[in-house]
C-alpha cells in the first residue's frame, strides 16, 4: 500500500480539531462507555520505534495500571521512574515513539497523558499522529512522511493526569500512531481512545468473537466494578491474574450484577465462553445472558 507523504507545510494547512480539555475526575465517564484504549498492552499493541528513552523505557507509557513512584531508587542512567524519559537538551524539535495499534484499526476520539511523579522533568507539550499503513518498516522510520494530525500541541503540566475530548472520533482510520514531546522530558501514561475497525472474515460461516474488543465490542456499562474494570471482560486471551477480570464489591442482600457489551457487529450466537480463571472463593455462582438489537446503548431493565 502507498502511503502519500505530506510536506510540512501541507501538515500546517490542515484544520485544527475543535478539542474539549477533560480533567482527570472526567475522564472515565468521558470515554469509560464508548471507547477503548486502541494502544493497551492486553490489546497486543507494541512500539516500533523510538527517538529516544535514555532515563526511562517508552514501553512504560502503555502499562495498564496506574504509574507508581520509588523515592530514592537509581538505574545507571539515574532516578527510577514509571514511564517514558528523555535525555536532556534534545537537538532536534521533539522526541517520539511510533505505536502499532492493537486492533487492526480504529478511529481516535481522544488522548489521555499522565505525568504522574515527574515534575521539574515532565514534558511541556505532547501532539498526537496518526497514519494508515500495512508497512511497518516503514512507519518505524524517523523521515516517514505520512503522519497527519489527530491531536495538534497541547500543554501537559508536571505530575497531572488529564485528557481531551475531539470534536467528532476521526474519520480517517488508523493503524499506527506517534506521540511527539515537545521537547524532550518525561510522560508516565498514554491511552488513546476510541473504536476499533476490525477486519471480518469474509464467510458468514465462519464463528468469531462478536463482543472482542479487538473486533470493535464495548462494555457500556455495568452495576459495578469495584475490584476490577468491566473492559477486562472483552480482552483477547485469559486473564493473567484476579486483577485482569471483572469483579465488584460484596452485597449483603438479594442482588444481581451486570454488565452491557455493544457488540462489534450485529449477529448470531451460537455459543457464549464464561471464564472465571483465578477467581476462587469470590467467582459467580450462576451467570445467564440476554440478547437484543437497540439503536442506541439500552438501559439496564430495556426491553427489545
Amino acid at each position: 500500500m502507498e502511503v502519500q507523504s505530506l510536506s510540512p507545510e501541507i501538515i500546517q494547512d490542515i484544520p485544527k480539531s475543535s478539542i474539549q480539555s477533560i480533567p482527570a475526575a472526567d475522564i472515565q465517564a468521558t470515554f469509560g462507555s464508548s471507547s477503548i484504549d486502541l494502544i493497551s498492552k492486553p490489546l497486543g499493541s507494541y512500539i516500533l520505534s523510538f527517538s529516544d528513552e535514555w532515563f526511562a523505557e517508552a514501553s512504560n507509557l502503555t502499562t495498564p495500571i496506574a504509574p507508581v513512584r520509588k523515592p530514592g531508587v537509581f538505574t545507571y542512567a539515574g532516578a527510577w521512574y514509571d514511564g517514558w524519559e528523555t535525555r536532556r537538551h534534545n537537538p532536534e524539535p521533539f522526541d517520539w515513539v511510533v505505536f502499532r495499534l492493537g486492533a487492526a484499526s480504529g478511529k481516535v476520539r481522544g488522548v489521555e497523558i499522565d505525568t504522574a511523579f515527574f515534575d521539574g522533568n515532565h514534558a511541556p507539550e505532547i501532539a498526537v499522529e496518526g497514519c494508515f499503513s500495512d508497512d511497518d518498516d516503514a512507519v518505524k522510520e524517523k523521515g516517514f512522511g505520512g503522519w497527519e494530525t489527530i491531536l495538534d500541541r497541547q500543554e501537559c503540566g508536571p505530575s497531572q493526569r488529564q485528557a481531551w475530548l475531539l470534536s467528532s472520533e476521526t474519520a480517517a482510520t488508523y493503524t499506527h500512531v506517534r506521540l511527539c514531546m515537545f521537547p524532550d522530558g518525561g510522560i508516565a501514561r498514554f491511552r488513546l481512545y476510541g473504536t476499533a475497525v476490525p477486519v471480518f472474515p469474509q464467510s458468514v460461516d465462519e464463528v468469531f468473537d462478536l463482543a472482542a474488543t479487538i473486533n470493535g465490542g464495548v462494555a457500556v456499562r455495568c452495576s459495578d466494578q469495584h475490584f476490577g474494570t468491566k473492559d477486562n471482560l472483552l480482552l483477547p486471551g485469559r486473564g493473567v491474574n484476579m486483577g485482569d477480570g471483572w469483579e465488584t464489591k460484596r452485597t449483603r442482600g438479594e442482588h444481581v450484577d451486570w454488565v452491557i457489551v455493544r457488540l462489534g457487529a450485529p449477529g448470531e450466537v451460537e455459543k457464549i465462553i464464561i471464564d472465571t480463571a483465578h477467581f476462587r472463593g469470590n467467582f459467580p455462582q450462576k451467570v445467564q445472558a440476554f440478547g437484543g438489537r437497540f439503536d442506541k446503548d439500552p438501559e439496564p431493565d430495556a426491553r427489545e
